[in-house]
């Protein structure tokens, strides 16, 4: 097996790349292909004979910088370190690509260059969301701000498969992000994927509130690219103001700064529980290959999380089985 990982995408490449791919290399069997500029990738990795068997580059001499337009950063460009990454998986020679770069671009090449999944109209952005009791899957986070009915069902379909088989949850619980519980509650889009998802032999329990996402109750939830980016982002941006807020609490309270050894070490905890580093980054869900979408500014912990999990993602055989569902819908509709 071989990962492709995208060397000079992100905020801090190739530096941190590098350092996250040295990190997984210790705990993968998988051979992983750094993508991007030979000669500073070779210094980064140092001596020939120190570096890790299972390391090896693959030159490409253009880079995709974070702020193209998608559009522009694909037209005539073969030779940039992403579009290195997704063709070693369009070719075979891959079976999974990690790019912390930018993810319009990195999302339309995957969808352009390995295809999309036979039955599959939209791929979707899959993000894990940490909850004590273990991950949920949210999709879409961003991929599709206009969705149709059909669409959200075949996120359900996809989420289903990756939550079994990508995080180990058996017989995952499947449900449509709304305003309220009842089957009658939501827009349109939302009324009209509830019934297309109970038509599905899906663990489907129906409507979730947003208060609920990090509850016990569900453990796919499905919505629009729209929802589901402002989602994450809130959920982001809450997460942090509660960080702040709580160590400016314990530096400015003497009796709290008493106990702050202990708080730390509570906190840490908790922090990591809600990292996205831990999980390394998005499945981008749909087409041919296990395709990470890392976050922009990921460290070596993220990739090296990142190229951890798209192991498991193949091993776990989750294309293939997204596929047999996908074909599965296809005999029963023909």
């Amino acid at each position: 097996m071989r990962i492709a990982v995208d060397a000079m995408g992100g905020d801090y490449a190739p530096d941190e790349i590098v350092a996250g791919a040295r990190l997984a290399a210790d705990e993968v069997v998988a051979q992983i292909a750094l993508c991007g500029q030979s000669d500073r990738l070779e210094r980064l990795l140092g001596n020939p004979h120190g570096r890790p068997a299972n390391i090896e580059i693959r030159h490409a001499s253009d880079v995709i910088e974070m702020g193209e337009s998608p559009g522009a950063a694909l037209r005539g460009r073969d030779d940039t370190s992403m579009a290195v990454a997704v063709d070693l998986v369009a070719s075979g020679e891959a079976k999974a690509v990690v790019s912390a770069g930018n993810s319009g671009a990195f999302m339309a090449l995957c969808a352009m260059r390995m295809g999309r999944i036979s039955g599959v109209k939209r791929p979707a952005i899959a993000v894990p969301l940490p909850t004590p009791d273990g991950p949920r899957v949210l999709l879409d986070a961003g991929a599709n701000a206009d969705c149709k009915p059909e669409h959200l069902r075949d996120f359900g379909l996809m989420g289903a498969m990756y939550a079994e088989y990508a995080l180990g949850i058996d017989d995952p619980r499947v449900g449509v992000l709304s305003i309220g519980e009842e089957k009658s509650k939501g827009n349109e889009l939302s009324k009209a994927a509830y019934e297309l998802l109970a038509q599905t032999d899906l663990n489907f329990v129906g409507n979730v509130e947003g208060g609920d996402l990090y509850a016990n109750g569900c453990d796919v939830i499905v919505c629009d690219g729209f929802v589901g980016n402002v989602v994450l982002k809130n959920s982001e941006g809450v997460a942090g103001v509660i960080m702040k807020q709580v160590k400016h609490a314990v530096t400015t309270n003497p009796l709290l700064r008493l106990v702050s050894p202990i708080l730390r070490s509570a906190l840490r905890g908790i922090v990591k529980q809600f990292d996205y580093a831990e999980y390394g980054g998005a499945l981008l869900l749909g087409v041919n290959g296990v395709s990470i979408v890392g976050h922009g500014c990921s460290d070596a912990h993220a990739i090296r999380n990142a190229v951890r999990f798209a192991e498991r993602a193949v091993a776990g055989e989750l294309i293939e089985h997204i596929s047999e569902v996908f074909a599965e819908r296809a005999k029963a509709l023909a």
